[in-house]
C-alpha cells in the first residue's frame, strides 16, 4: 500500500487523493486564520466604505503599518505548511518592506528578504513574472508557492523600515497537517554589492551549515558600464570546497538560461519568463537621467536542486568586455537572493543593509 497522502507537495498528478490535512487562511480579514472567524471584523481599513453594509462585507482588507514598526502577518501552530502568499503593497516600499519566516520558535529568521526582491521585484518597478514558485501580476500581486513547511510553529513578520507608513493587503494560505522526518525547512537571504569592488565577486551565499539543497536565485543588476556585461561565472563550492567550486557556470546569461547576451531581436535584449528561469525585467536608460541599464534574472533549480550535505556556498562574476577582448571585472550594483532548503539549525545571516544601503536611486 502507498502512504497516505498528507497534502505536502501536491500537483497535478495528486489533486484526486483524499487527504485529512486541515485548509486554512490568514489575512486582514481572519489574523489567526481559526476556523469559522473570517469576516467577522468591525474595524479595520474598509470601516467607512462599508457603513451602510455592515460586518461580512469588506470591513478589514488590509493593514496600516507604521514607519519604523514590525507587523506580525501570521503566527500558526504546527505542524503544517505555508502552500501559498499573496500580498500587494505600493512599489517604492519594495526595497524598505523586510519579510521574514521563523520556523519552529527560532529567534532569527530562516528567511529575511526585503519583499520586493522576493518577488523577483528588486527595482521597485513592477513587471510581470510568470514562472513556477513566483508569479507577479498586473498591477502588482505578488504570489509565493514555495513550500514552507513546520513543525511546532510558523511566523511570519514585515518590517517598515521606511520614512512613510503603508499599506499592507496580504493572504497566508496554508494546510496543518503531518510533516515527514526528511522535509527541510525553506530558506532565503538577501546581499547586495553596489558597487561590487574591482576583481571581486559578489558573493549569494555563504557559511551555509547543514545538510540541504539550493533551489534557486533572483538576481537585479544594474550595470554601471557600457557594453556587455554577463561573462561572469556562478560557482557553487559545497561540503569542503575551497578555491576551487565542484560547480563552475559558462557566463551570466547561460545560468538564466539564455544565450549570445540575450540578444533578440538584434539590437534589443529580449525579455522572457518561464516556469524554471528568466530575465523578465529589462529597464532601459532614457538619454538623460537614466544611466544605467537594469536587469531582473531569476534561476529555480526545481528540476534540478544542488544538493549539499554539511556546507555550501555560493558566488558570481561580473565580468564584461575591454576594447581589446580582454576581460573586464565591472563595478555594477548587484543584489541578490538565494533560495534553498536545509535542516536546522542554520547559520546566522549577515546583518541586512540600513535604509539607505537597500535603497534604489
Amino acid at each position: 500500500m502507498t502512504e497516505p497522502f498528507n497534502g505536502i507537495g501536491m500537483g497535478l498528478g495528486n489533486l484526486s487523493r483524499l487527504s485529512r490535512a486541515e485548509t486554512r487562511s490568514i489575512s486582514a480579514e481572519n489574523f489567526t486564520g481559526e476556523k469559522g472567524q473570517a469576516g467577522m471584523a468591525t474595524e479595520g481599513t474598509g470601516r467607512a466604505c462599508a457603513e451602510d453594509l455592515g460586518v461580512g462585507w469588506k470591513v478589514s482588507p488590509s493593514v496600516m503599518i507604521a514607519s519604523g514598526t514590525t507587523f506580525t502577518m501570521g503566527e500558526i501552530q504546527g505542524p503544517g505548511v505555508i502552500q501559498h502568499l499573496w500580498l500587494t503593497c505600493f512599489p517604492e516600499g519594495w526595497r524598505h518592506m523586510i519579510l521574514r519566516f521563523y520556523w519552529d520558535g527560532e529567534e532569527t529568521p530562516s528567511v529575511e528578504v526585503p519583499v520586493g526582491d522576493f518577488f523577483c521585484s528588486g527595482w521597485t518597478e513592477r513587471c510581470n513574472v510568470s514562472s513556477l514558485p513566483i508569479a507577479v501580476n498586473p498591477a502588482g500581486g505578488m504570489n509565493s508557492y514555495w513550500e514552507m513547511p513546520f513543525r511546532k510553529s510558523a511566523k511570519v513578520t514585515m518590517e517598515n523600515i521606511g520614512d512613510k507608513d503603508t499599506v499592507l493587503y496580504y493572504q497566508i494560505d496554508y494546510t496543518l497537517t503531518d510533516v515527514p522526518d526528511d522535509t527541510a525547512y525553506l530558506h532565503a537571504q538577501f546581499r547586495r554589492n553596489n558597487p561590487l569592488p574591482y576583481g571581486e565577486v559578489h558573493t549569494i551565499l555563504d557559511d551555509i551549515e547543514g545538510w540541504g539543497h539550493y533551489v534557486g536565485t533572483y538576481m537585479a543588476w544594474g550595470v554601471n558600464n557600457g557594453g556587455w556585461w554577463g561573462e561572469g561565472e556562478i560557482k557553487f563550492f559545497m561540503d569542503g570546497d575551497e578555491q576551487f567550486p565542484t560547480i563552475c557556470g559558462t557566463g551570466t546569461e547561460d545560468y538564466f538560461g539564455g544565450a549570445w547576451n540575450f540578444e533578440h531581436p538584434q539590437g534589443e535584449y529580449g525579455v522572457f519568463s518561464t516556469p524554471y528561469l528568466g530575465m523578465p525585467q529589462v529597464i532601459k536608460p532614457d538619454g538623460l537621467y537614466r544611466s544605467q541599464q537594469r536587469f531582473g534574472m531569476y534561476r529555480w533549480h526545481i528540476m534540478d536542486p544542488i544538493r549539499f550535505q554539511k556546507d555550501l556556498r555560493v558566488t558570481i562574476q561580473a565580468l564584461g568586455w575591454r576594447k581589446n577582448r580582454r576581460y573586464l571585472p565591472l563595478q555594477d550594483d548587484i543584489a541578490s537572493v538565494g533560495y534553498w532548503y536545509q535542516t536546522e539549525p542554520h547559520a546566522a545571516f549577515p546583518v541586512l543593509p540600513d535604509r539607505n544601503g537597500l535603497e534604489v536611486v
